[in-house]
């Protein structure tokens, strides 16, 4: 595998040729971009000329893209960084690595690190380290102290501190009146808790989807009601309180219905879904003899969830993707299937599973699932959202819809490699980024 930051060019002024611009569905009100390539100009930073055949100056390098497209910036609003305390995991250099290669130019990560991210030093300490590399990282801070569920932490202190939202994430916020404060206070700050839906007396000690293929093979399941009584209980609360709830990685066609009543009625309730739950069923599990790189939480679901998570994706009642990238080191994952931990990385193939399960059977446009990569994640978070205007920040992915590449050990960029889509053969990726001033190649070896 190249290391992928010693492709990372400091580049404030960049002539970049030969890309097609496209906007995110909810930015077409910018104007119309054109359909042929173009070359783009960036000054101190900045986009300042977009046109054809434009001349390069002594003052900058250049850089040909081929006909790539080229929209803003992407960012996955939920994935795991495990630094601090799981280095052997992930750390904030691998893992922003492998979001670089993946196309986002940034994340949001979540709490669960050992001091857990419950406290303003840990926020920064997080803030901090993300500096150094061209990938903004957007730490989220715990609901409770040690993520125990018991007492709140000082969410304004973390605010300040650079904290995006709220969330004990890995677990739920189990106890009822806790949520209810949580989201009184979050709502004064005008954040979001991010909750883990999950009713723990229902799943636990589940190891995958509770149904026909978990009954056939004499594993614990954990029902899909587990995780919609949680919703349900949330939606009720953030009613009551006028806080927002935003409801994870979620799984189950009963749980989008639920998020899709709940906004019917203006109800502030946001949801983001992976692309393993609207691509890969339970029957992986089967399929792969006990494969641990197919255990998540939540986990794998029918046929049935996964066309709900279309259906959810294509009338607005999921606003968001993400990956819920999820490293665990080799020796976690190689035990049997009950011993291993939950999840699954997947900021490297993010885009090529939208392609594939969204874009070529005609799902979601381009422009469509761009605004779920762009600006839902964002918005919710209440984060800018880069654009294409002359004068902007350059904030920038570049990527393909039609390039065919085999996803191996050496394409991956995590410092993990427990992927469902190792050794599968991918179409569409992205090529570069451009972010913090420097642009950064991704070659696939």
């Amino acid at each position: 595998m190249a290391d992928l930051w010693k492709t990372c060019t400091v580049a404030p002024n960049v002539l970049i040729r030969n890309v097609r611009l496209v906007l995110p569905a909810s930015q077409k009100s910018q104007g119309a971009h054109p359909s042929t390539p173009v070359d783009l100009r960036i000054k101190d930073g900045k986009i300042a000329e977009i046109g054809s055949n434009l001349t390069l100056t002594g003052q900058e390098i250049e850089k040909d893209m081929n006909g790539a497209y080229v929209s803003p910036g992407w960012m996955d609003m939920h994935i795991h960084l495990r630094e601090p305390g799981f280095e052997h995991k992930e750390t904030i250099e691998t893992g922003t690595r492998s979001a670089a290669f993946g196309g986002f130019t940034a994340v949001a990560c979540m709490p669960n690190t050992n001091p857990a991210s419950h406290s303003r030093d840990v926020i920064e300490f997080i803030r901090s380290r993300a500096e150094a590399y061209p990938v903004h990282v957007y730490p989220i801070g715990a609901v409770t102290r040690d993520r125990k569920g018991v007492a709140l932490t000082e969410m304004a202190d973390m605010k300040e501190g650079g904290a995006v939202a709220f969330s004990d994430d890995g677990d739920p916020v189990f106890d009822s009146n806790v949520m209810r404060i949580a989201l009184e206070y979050s709502s004064m700050l005008g954040m979001p808790i991010i909750n883990h839906e999950e009713d723990l007396s229902l799943s636990r000690p589940g190891h995958m989807h509770e149904g026909a293929v978990s009954t056939a093979l004499g594993l614990e399941g954990t029902p899909s009601i587990a995780e919609e009584i949680m919703i349900a209980r949330d939606i009720l609360l953030a009613e009551m309180t006028g806080g927002h709830v935003h409801v994870a990685h979620i799984s189950t066609r009963r749980g989008v219905e639920l998020v899709r009543e709940a906004k019917a009625r203006g109800i502030r309730v946001t949801t983001e879904v992976c692309p393993h739950h609207f691509d890969l069923t339970d029957e992986e599990v089967r399929k792969r003899h006990f494969d641990t790189n197919v255990k998540m939480h939540p986990p794998l679901r029918t046929q049935d969830d996964v066309e709900a998570m279309i259906e959810g994706l294509k009338d607005g009642a999921i606003d968001a993707l993400c990956t819920d990238h999820a490293p665990h080191s080799q020796e976690e994952k190689e035990v049997e299937f009950i011993y291993a931990p939950n999840g699954v990385i997947g900021l490297d193939t993010a885009w090529s599973r939208c392609v594939e399960c969204l874009l070529d059977p005609g799902h979601l446009s381009l422009e469509t699932i761009l605004d779920k990569w762009i600006v839902a994640p964002r918005q919710i978070l209440s984060i800018p959202v880069p654009t294409l205007e002359l004068g902007s920040k350059a904030d920038l992915t570049f990527f393909n819809t039609d390039e065919e590449w085999l996803y191996t050990k050496a394409c991956v960029h995590s410092k993990s490699h427990n992927s469902p889509y190792l050794d599968q053969k991918m179409k569409g990726r992205a090529v570069g980024i451009y972010s913090k001033g420097s642009f950064v190649d991704n070659p696939l070896s």
